[in-house]
């Protein structure tokens, strides 16, 4: 199975996929840490992300593109896949659609964090003391959530024309949240 969770920047995609990965022995794909991972490394395409992401910007979707291609394409995570955070817009949509084929794989449902952005704010406050994220500051986040609101629409349509889309209040708890998707899950 392969699953789709997104959300806003803050909405808890990261943590509701480690929660999926570890109960459904699914593998975790976040963008959000690949491109973190790319950073830390300082390679050239670290140090490009790095002053993208500071900006409040999202990266290319060639970029993005490479990176997941590099992970879908080992045998041990076929069809065995969390995508957190990605696709973004309607052109990662389809490209991770034709990646996946490529890939003799699919898409079993998105799964998509409803949040308020005040909510987000909160939640970018109360992390910025656990975490010390770089990208988490309130001007990025109000920057962040009004880029995913606009970018979006096209890849809820295009989702939910595919009948693959679920939508969760992200607004509760961890663990009723986390509920709501085993037994989404598990239904399928």
């Amino acid at each position: 199975m392969n699953l789709v969770i997104f959300g806003p920047p803050g909405a808890g995609k990261g943590t509701q996929s480690n929660f999926i990965a570890k109960k459904f022995n699914l593998y975790q794909l976040s963008t959000g840490e690949l491109l973190r991972e790319e950073i830390k490394n300082k390679s050239d395409l670290g140090e490009k992300i790095s002053s993208i992401i500071n900006s409040g910007d999202l990266v290319s979707d060639n970029i993005v593109s490479e990176l997941i291609e590099r992970f879908i394409s080992k045998k041990e995570y076929q069809n065995r896949i969390i995508f957190d955070g990605y696709p973004r817009n309607l052109a990662q949509a389809k490209n991770l659609d034709d990646l996946l084929k490529n890939n003799n794989q699919k898409i079993n449902v998105v799964l998509k964090l409803s949040v308020s952005l005040k909510t987000i704010k909160k939640r970018i406050s109360e992390r910025k003391d656990l975490e010390n994220r770089t990208d988490d500051n309130e001007e990025t986040a109000i920057k962040r959530y009004k880029t995913y609101e606009k970018n979006s629409k096209p890849v809820i349509d295009f989702y939910e024309h595919s009948g693959l889309l679920r939508v969760i209040n992200g607004e509760r708890t961890i663990n009723e949240i986390s509920s709501e998707i085993s037994a989404l899950i598990e239904a399928i």
